[in-house]
């Protein structure tokens, strides 16, 4: 159980994220964000549109090592079977964005083309699968199949994005739906046969850096007019 010093923060940061993915149209009437808060454990938002979740609202809890409590979203297996096999995660989101989902069904996701873009290099993985992932097989295969990659798109159904934290989540999240809409953008430059200038291994390593405030700045700009933002969570 998180300490009551600790639970005023980590459910701040949930309501934080929860809202910015619907303003800055990453979710709409779906999707859901976790927390990290201990090796064995995660915070998830509660069960409802993120964009009204209100202040003071409190996610739940979900153990590792047991079955999902009630009430839970059924998709936040995802989130349970990613946090079991990636220590080095310490956020979760699941959203919608409309470019991804456009270009999922064409059978692709956004190759390194631009900055934002090398946090994914060389391209997301395409789970190729339909359905809702409602069951915990599923959900270990979605798993299994996003790898160490940092996120995992699912075909004419949104994403899955990772992050070192909640923030650098939020901030993935929104780097990977600019990535769609560059990739969807230069669709007529493809069928015009134009070269197409991707960036290199070594220029996506250099560009893909948190040095310089990238995540705690993207975190500010997707927070800022929030009613609980003060700049400071």
């Amino acid at each position: 159980m998180l300490a009551d010093n600790q639970s005023t923060d980590v459910h701040l940061r949930v309501r934080l994220a929860s809202r910015a993915m619907g303003r800055h149209g990453l979710t709409h009437a779906y999707g859901h964000v976790s927390q990290r808060i201990s090796e064995d454990a995660f915070l998830v938002s509660p069960p409802q549109p993120l964009s009204t979740v209100a202040p003071h609202a409190r996610g739940t809890e979900v153990a590792l090592t047991e079955p999902l409590p009630e009430g839970v979203l059924g998709e936040v297996r995802l989130h349970r079977e990613i946090y079991r096999r990636r220590p080095d995660v310490g956020g979760i989101c699941r959203i919608q964005p409309p470019a991804v989902m456009a270009l999922s069904v064409l059978g692709a996701t956004p190759r390194t083309l631009h900055g934002l873009g090398t946090y994914f290099f060389p391209a997301p993985p395409l789970w190729n699968g339909t359905a809702l992932v409602r069951d915990d097989e599923m959900a270990a295969a979605v798993a299994e199949h996003l790898g160490e990659a940092v996120a995992i798109v699912l075909r004419g159904n949104g994403a899955v994005v990772t992050g070192a934290g909640l923030e650098a989540a939020c901030a993935n999240a929104y780097f990977l739906e600019d990535a769609a809409r560059v990739e969807l953008a230069l669709l007529p430059a493809r069928t015009a046969a134009l070269d197409i200038i991707e960036y290199s291994a070594e220029e996506a390593a250099a560009r893909a850096t948190s040095v310089g405030g990238i995540y705690e700045r993207m975190w500010e700009f997707l927070c800022f007019g929030d009613l609980e933002w003060k700049g400071t969570a």
